[in-house]
């Protein structure tokens, strides 16, 4: 597998990012070991506008995310993925060291996995990645409805759209039991 890696020009340790250009991308980050490093609410609203004013910097266009205690989801329009590589790095370093010094570790604790990247094909593939990043809390057992989360882009969008057409889209991409199962084949 490293060999491979090694003659495909990939990180031998870390996810491949295979695609740096403009485009949508589906990108997600978990804490290290899935630790629930963002159990607290606070903790998520914080992270939430952290990453959402820095995809805004990068003059990417938000089009939905998720905030759970252990990962998230962004799905943006990205100007190029270089400038995610460094947004990424700059808010985990940082976060990392805030809630190191708040949760009184000493040493260094790891908070981050590397995060994974995946380059949306087609507007069918984009409102799959989007229904499945708004049943993220539900899939977990964070609630029972998705929109009870309160750390998504659906409150968002359930704001900002007919309530007919939200539901209509819904169904159209329904996020079942199997929904991650081949959601993006």
């Amino acid at each position: 597998m490293v060999e491979e890696r090694r003659q495909r020009g990939f990180p031998l340790h870390q996810p491949p990012h295979p695609f740096r250009e403009a485009g949508s991308y589906l990108i997600t980050a978990a804490n290290f070991e899935h630790a629930a490093v963002m159990s607290s609410p606070e903790r998520r609203t914080a992270f939430q506008e952290i990453l959402l004013a820095g995809f805004q910097d990068i003059h990417a266009k938000i089009i939905g995310w998720v905030i759970l205690p252990n990962h998230y989801h962004i799905l943006a329009n990205v100007p190029s993925l270089d400038h995610v590589s460094g947004l990424l790095k700059k808010i985990h370093g940082s976060t990392s060291r805030e809630w190191n010094l708040q949760d009184g570790c000493t040493g260094r604790r790891k908070v981050w996995y590397h995060y994974t990247d995946r380059m949306i094909r087609d507007d069918h593939h984009m409102n799959q990645a989007l229904m499945y990043i708004h049943y993220n809390p539900v899939k977990h057992n964070l609630v029972k409805k998705s929109d009870e989360w309160p750390w998504s882009s659906l409150l968002w969008y359930a704001h900002d759209m007919n309530q007919d057409l939200l539901k209509k889209r819904w169904s159209q991409y329904d996020p079942s039991e199997d929904f991650e199962k081949g959601w993006d084949s």
